[in-house]
């Protein structure tokens, strides 16, 4: 089983530019982490956009669609904002025969804290595991489309 990655922005790959005292969406991280944890599995990678979810257009959300479905891969993962997480997951829904996990962090990948690492393990095993169809791997959970919101409070995903 080969696992396609493709990243699209988010909090995940978000970098601290200190001239500017700004946090920017830098180049995809998720590369580097299944790297350095010498996965088993073979892989590839694919950038499609390198944006914060919170910026994503309806265009946007069609190029990942279209790049997606037209991809050879039946097992792919997609790094997202977490933000937007949710409707681009539900425009992927339509994709027949493939399983489509998504994921991000709630923190920059950068960060000791960050959350990322956790999600994207999650992220692999739920997609090497689970039927065809779309998901969410978010906080150690995994979650389908229609049944998931973020809960701005405490800062991670829950049923809905």
């Amino acid at each position: 089983m080969r696992i396609k990655f493709f990243t699209t922005g988010g909090t995940i790959d978000k970098v601290y530019f200190d001239k500017k005292s700004d946090y920017q969406v830098g180049d995809p991280i998720t590369k580097n982490i299944i790297h350095e944890m010498n996965v088993a599995f073979e892989y590839e990678f694919e950038s499609i956009l390198k944006k914060d979810s919170l910026d994503l257009t309806d265009a946007d959300r069609q190029l990942i669609f279209d790049t997606i479905s037209s991809d050879k891969h039946q097992h792919i993962i997609v790094t997202h904002g977490t933000d937007t997480m949710i409707q681009t997951s539900q425009k992927l829904q339509m994709i027949p025969d493939k399983v489509i996990v998504l994921t991000g962090a709630i923190e920059p990948a950068g960060f000791k804290s960050s959350d990322a690492v956790f999600n994207i393990g999650t992220a692999v095993a739920a997609v090497q595991t689970l039927p065809h169809g779309t998901y969410i791997a978010m906080n150690g959970r995994i979650f389908t489309p229609d049944r998931v919101r973020k809960n701005l409070k405490t800062n991670r995903f829950e049923e809905a």
